[in-house]
């Protein structure tokens, strides 16, 4: 997916990936951010930070667009991520407003301190950004467990 990366533009990519052993019926989300060539990966997983201020809140654990680990706590073998879908835009665009938002949700995203797997989890996250903008038409499906979680926007 490197080669959608245009250092010109504002850029957000909504990905999932089967969640790791036992839950492999499950998925994992995340969101990549490209700010004009500064590029991030931002995902809630199921432990906490170790900056404690970001609570379950990660940034760049792991590259933007590899998959998860498929054994928690050991990254040898990844499962294989997928587009979800993306938008891209210029200055004032909604791309621009969705990296504003994500980047402001260390402060702002309600469960930043709480994680259980069926939710507030990776996917409440994932949908949480979905419901404030509408526009990036994005629909997470059964798999996403936790994307039905009680969303505070």
């Amino acid at each position: 997916m490197q080669e959608l990366i245009d250092s010109n533009k504002y850029q957000v990519f909504i990905y999932g990936s089967k969640a790791h052993l036992p839950f492999i019926f499950a998925c994992h989300s995340w969101v990549v951010l490209n700010k004009k060539g500064s590029i991030s990966r931002w995902e809630v997983v199921f432990r906490k930070n170790k900056n404690q201020d970001l609570g379950y809140l990660h940034i760049d654990d792991l590259p933007p667009f590899k998959g998860i680990s498929i054994l928690p706590f050991v990254n040898r073998i990844f499962s294989k991520g997928r587009m979800l879908g993306y938008i891209e835009g210029d200055s004032g665009s909604i791309a621009e407003q969705v990296i504003n938002f994500v980047e402001q949700s260390k402060a702002t995203y309600p469960y930043l301190n709480k994680y259980f797997l069926v939710g507030p989890n990776s996917n409440t996250y994932i949908q949480w950004v979905l419901n404030k903008f509408p526009e990036l038409n994005i629909k997470l499906s059964w798999h996403f467990i936790g994307k039905g979680y009680n969303i505070k926007i």
